[in-house]
This record gives structure tokens, C-alpha cells and sequence, in this order.
């Protein structure tokens, strides 16, 4: 079975995260999948807007992490950063479709989005801090912008879940919607968004994007780096084996900093 499904209806790409057994969990071939996709779409002059969305009861949980342990993201273009790259020079409108669980990279991939649909069910986390590792696809700069320092402090150094309505306060979601309505409100919003003159749409989102470009690049750079330090360091082996044992980690076990583990 595929794990990402993509259909065109019209100049409208629907992208469809396909592991719902697995809450849609992402493994490395998926970031690779994506961002093939986003690239293709930006190439294909028939495709004018991308509608992304996850099967079965959740949007995407985050890295799956049995694949995490297997292929940790390094230095250098992984996975991951692929789909980062795709993602920021993708001029085209994104529309998300979000619905239960959007975890860890759920919910930051989702700022690279144009439109932000979230299901009275979408429950959005954080959670990189508990696992002994820092934010990811920029968001260490983009959520702070977006709410400030004490409210991005809230949502990363806690790590703490929130849910649609407090995601639309934070503006990080566009609206929130009966799950029943969810994809039929999000695809209207594609399809309108297809009938724009696709020049100005596209200048448009690159003007709107073009002061924050560099700085959420920069802060994917730094991210990276911190990441592929911390991702190896002893607590956060301790957090993930606790993950998988399904137990509280127990970060007393050492203090040894990510450089020394």
C-alpha cells in the first residue's frame, strides 16, 4: 500500500498521508515521497494548488519512530530536510485538511501552509523537548513569530497539546471546522484558490514570504545542527527508549551534554 496518495481533480493535487494504522506516522521514504511531489507539483504548470490531508482518524503524528531510531536525521540533506527545502520553494497555495492527532513534525510541517483547516478532533503537540531534542522545520523562529516569545515558550519548552480552537487563537490554524465539513471546506478553498490568476496568486505568496524566507532558512540551518547533536545524545536515547517501552523517561540517569554522549 502506498504510503502517500496523490489525485489530481481539476488543477487541485490532493496529497494524502496513508498510514492510518500508524496515525499517518511519517518513515523517511515519506519525507522523500513529499518532497518529490512538492517539486513535481511546482514544475507542473496544471497544477495550481496543493490539498493536503491524512487517511483514517489523524493528520500525521510525527516521526514513526521505530524508522526514526533506524535512520536518525544527520548533518547534510536528509530526508527531512528535503521536504523542508520542497516546502519553502514551493510557491504554489497549500491548503491542510487536519483532523485527530497532528504531532511533532504534524504540526510544524503545517507551517509552510497557506491554509490551515483544523477539525474540531485535531489535537496539535510539540513534543520535542520531551524527547531530548529541539524544534524542527523552522519553527523555532516561525512560532514565535507568529505568537510570541511567552506563547511559543508554552508550546515548545513545555511541549504541552492544544487543540483547535486554541490553534486558531495562536494563529496557527486558518479555521475550525466540523470534522464532517473539514475536506469539503478545505477543498472549496482550493478550488477557489485555482480559479485566481495563477501570476499574481504565486507573486503574490512569494512577496508575502520573501522578508521571512531567509530568517526560517537560517533557523532550519541551526535546527539541523542542534538536532543531529542532541538526537544522539544519552537522554535522548533514554526518551525514545522510554517511548517505545511505554514508560516516563528518566532524564537523572545522566548529565552528560549531546557532545560527550
Amino acid at each position: 500500500m502506498d504510503e502517500v496518495l496523490t489525485e489530481r481533480a481539476g488543477s487541485v493535487l490532493h496529497v494524502q498521508l496513508n498510514r492510518p494504522a500508524k496515525k499517518n506516522a511519517m518513515t523517511s521514504s515519506m519525507y522523500v515521497t513529499l518532497a518529490d511531489i512538492f517539486n513535481d507539483a511546482a514544475q507542473d504548470e496544471h497544477i495550481r494548488v496543493v490539498l493536503w490531508h491524512g487517511a483514517g482518524d489523524s493528520f500525521c503524528a510525527g516521526n514513526d519512530v521505530e524508522d526514526f531510531l533506524r535512520n536518525p536525521p544527520g548533518p547534510g540533506e536528509s530526508p527531512q530536510v528535503r521536504l523542508m527545502n520542497a516546502l519553502m520553494d514551493f510557491d504554489k497555495p497549500v491548503v491542510a485538511a487536519v483532523h485527530g492527532a497532528a504531532i511533532g513534525g504534524g504540526t510544524t510541517m503545517l507551517l509552510h501552509c497557506d491554509f490551515v483547516y483544523a477539525g474540531e478532533s485535531a489535537k496539535f503537540q510539540m513534543p520535542f523537548i520531551n524527547l531530548a531534542v529541539v524544534p524542527e522545520f523552522g519553527s523555532s523562529c516561525s512560532v514565535p513569530a507568529r505568537t510570541g516569545h511567552l506563547r511559543a515558550a508554552e508550546l515548545i519548552l513545555l511541549g504541552l497539546p492544544f487543540d483547535a480552537r486554541r490553534a486558531a487563537d495562536l494563529g496557527l490554524v486558518t479555521q475550525v471546522i466540523s470534522d464532517q465539513d473539514l475536506l469539503t471546506a478545505a477543498t472549496e478553498t482550493a478550488r477557489t484558490l485555482a480559479a485566481k490568476p495563477v501570476g499574481a496568486l504565486q507573486a503574490s505568496k512569494r512577496l508575502m514570504k520573501a522578508p521571512f524566507r531567509e530568517q526560517i532558512k537560517a533557523a532550519i540551518k541551526a535546527e539541523i545542527e542542534e538536532f543531529s547533536a542532541h538526537v544522539r545524545s544519552v537522554d535522548a536515547k533514554e526518551a525514545l527508549r522510554a517511548f517505545l517501552e511505554k514508560r516516563p523517561p528518566d532524564f537523572n540517569r545522566t548529565t552528560k551534554s549531546p557532545a560527550a554522549a
